[in-house]
């Protein structure tokens, strides 16, 4: 039996948890602030998972648990550039940082569906997109990132900083 046995059966509805490993699906109406000030409502499917330090094969793991969500949201279209968006993200603030990281994957839906994809990490240090060489095996995610994602970008936290990705719905 896999790690992630407990998670397979989340559902679309209401807020769970499952697992040791705190994966969190929710969905819920939420009041948006609009141009000039007008309120609208949006509908916010929402995937969580703690992640451990150094824990490597999580990656793989959130791939997989994005996949499967991405689906049932009927978004299929976004799993290819989501799931490599996400690698990325996950494996820098696992490999980058002495701390665990917290993922969170978002879905709006109305005129706009967007995923929103998050990692919080507890580093203060910002990430930086260099220029990898032909030679070295790493250095590319960020570059991946920012020519993929829709928007991109770093929130700096009181503790930490949260890297995030945007993709349209509409344009996969």
């Amino acid at each position: 039996m896999d790690r992630l046995a407990g998670e397979r059966g989340i559902r679309d509805a209401g807020v769970a948890s499952h697992g040791s490993r705190g994966s969190r699906i929710s969905r819920g109406a939420h009041a948006v602030r609009g141009a000039r000030g007008t309120q609208r409502t949006t509908h916010r499917r929402e995937l969580r998972r703690q992640l451990r330090r150094a824990d490597l094969p999580a990656v793989g793991e959130v791939r997989a648990l994005l996949r499967d969500q991405l689906r049932r949201w009927e978004v299929p279209g976004l799993v290819d550039t989501a799931e490599l968006l996400t690698s990325e993200l996950v494996t820098n603030a696992l490999v980058h940082t002495d701390q665990g990281a917290l993922f969170t994957a978002t879905l709006t839906s109305g005129t706009e569906r967007r995923l929103r994809v998050e990692v919080r990490d507890f580093s203060a240090r910002r990430p930086q997109p260099r220029q990898a060489s032909d030679h070295t095996p790493s250095g590319r995610g960020l570059l991946l990132v920012r020519e993929l994602a829709d928007a991109w970008g770093v929130r700096v936290q009181r503790l930490g900083k949260t890297v995030w990705f945007e993709l349209a719905a509409a344009s996969a």
